[in-house]
Parts: structure tokens; sequence; C-alpha cells
């Protein structure tokens, strides 16, 4: 059964979040030897500022994670798109570039748009990973003034779509991961925009097929306070990554979660730890 390593806010290029993000990585490597039996799920936030150096830097330490075996799935947030005050449109493909492998079937021609699907694992244990881009329909000069996260119209249909292909529907197992924070009401410039109409969309689709349907988890991060929403929606495990850097001592969680056991065995990978704060 794979298990899933839940990472968020990395930000890279920010004071030393690219060293805090190397010594994750090693921490990773040392404490977790068996890669194959590890998805590292990025929600988000990769680089503070979506230059090519920090962009490089993230780059190098997702291509050492892969080379070692693990698998790697980053989805976007708003720094990711952004080069300082404004979000740039140019930088969703230049993340596509960067951060998702070549050989995905996400860059053939009728599949360059979110959501990304990833089926991983064997015959019976086989989980369906739903990336979202919550930041599709927030790349408008206008949008750049706060940090909202929208997923859009289209995106949504999309994702509909995709969560009842046959591929989707026969795994045992389905993870839902985007960078904005569905459960914070408490943070309107922060917020998902859209958040009532995705929450719409996951209960239409889960009341269609209560065990066919079943979403077991919904990973996020942006706010970096790091919190458990576990039950919200009717999902068992709903979290949020906090900032796994620990940016600005926002609450860094290393969430290890096996789907195959119950939410109270998930725990945190604690890999920060030993680093010379």
């Amino acid at each position: 059964m794979k298990r899933i390593i839940h990472l968020s806010d990395l930000h890279v290029g920010h004071q030393d979040m690219h060293e805090r993000f190397e010594h994750i990585i090693k921490m990773i490597k040392f404490t977790k030897p068996e890669a194959e039996k590890y998805v590292i799920v990025l929600t988000g936030d990769l680089v503070e500022r979506a230059t090519e150096k920090n962009y490089e830097q993230a780059k190098e330490c997702i291509d050492f994670l892969r080379k070692e075996r693990y698998t790697v799935l980053p989805i976007p947030g708003n720094h990711d798109y952004s080069e300082g005050l404004y979000h740039s449109k140019r930088n969703v493909k230049k993340f596509k570039k960067a951060f998702f492998e070549k050989d995905d079937d996400f860059f053939q021609t009728d599949r360059e748009e979110y959501p990304k699907i990833d089926i991983i694992g064997q015959q019976g244990e086989r989980i369906a990973f739903i990336g979202l881009d919550s930041m599709a329909d927030e790349l408008h000069w206008y949008d750049s003034l706060w940090a909202n996260g929208e997923i859009g119209e289209k995106q949504l249909k999309r994702m509909d779509e995709r969560l009842r292909e046959e591929r989707v529907v026969e795994c045992k197992y389905k993870v839902v991961y985007l960078h904005h924070h569905i459960f914070a009401p408490l943070h309107p410039t922060h917020e998902l925009k859209d958040t009532d109409k995705f929450v719409k969309h996951l209960k239409e689709y889960m009341e269609e097929d209560g065990e066919k349907h079943k979403i077991n988890a919904l990973c996020f991060g942006h706010n970096h306070h790091g919190h458990i929403w576990n039950g919200q929606l009717g999902i068992p495990r709903c979290y949020d990554g906090g900032t796994s850097t620990s940016k600005a001592n926002g609450s860094s969680p290393h969430r290890v979660i096996d789907l195959s056991r119950d939410p109270i065995n998930d725990y945190d990978g604690n890999f920060l730890r030993g680093y010379p704060f």
C-alpha cells in the first residue's frame, strides 16, 4: 500500500527555505528509505517568487527525490505564479515545464488543463490523485491584490468529468489536492472564492455512489496553520499542510498518511528535526 507524505508551502527563495527543503528531503531519504512505497504530495507555493533561480532550486530538490524513486506530485499555489506584485499567465506553462514529468499524459494535447490525474499503485490498492489548480481563475492583474484563489467553472466541470472516468472510479482510494484552503471563513483575503461551488461539486459526486465515489482525503495548504479538519464534508481526512519549511515560524506538520488505516494512525514525520534554526 502506497503511503502519502503531504508537504506544502515550501517558499524556496525566502530566507533559508531552500536549505530547509534540502534538509527535509535528506531526512525523508534517511527515515523513509523504501522510496517506492511513498507518494509525496506538494500542495503549492513551492517557491516564494516565480523567478528562474527559485524555480531551479525547487526543481533540483524535486528531481533529487524522483531520482531516488519517490513519486512526487506538485500543484501550483499563488506564489508559484507571481514574480512580484502580480501573477503572470506565462508562469502556468513555466510551472508545468519545471515540475511535471514529461512522460505524463497531462502534457498531451487533450490533457493540458487541470485537474491533473495520476493513478498510482498495484491492482486492488490503486489511488487516484486529483490535482487542481486553485489559481486557474485568479490570474488577472487585479486578482493579485490579495491571496485568494479561484478554481473556476471550466475546471470544476472538468473535475466532474474526470472523477467519473472509469479509471478513477475503479480506484480503491481517491485523494483530491489543491493549494487554497477550504475551511477558513475568518480569512476573506485568503479564501478560495468559489469554495461553495467546489464543495457542492464534491458532495454531489459522493452522493451518487457512497462507496465507489468516496473521497478518502482532501489535502491543501496556503494558510500556514497546519490544522486538521477530518470528517468535514464526509471526507475522513482533511489536512491543511501548514508550511513545511516553517516560514515565519508557521505550523509545519509533515503528515505521513496510510489510507488503508484509520486516520488516527497518521503522524507527523518531523523531517525538519535537527535543522539548525
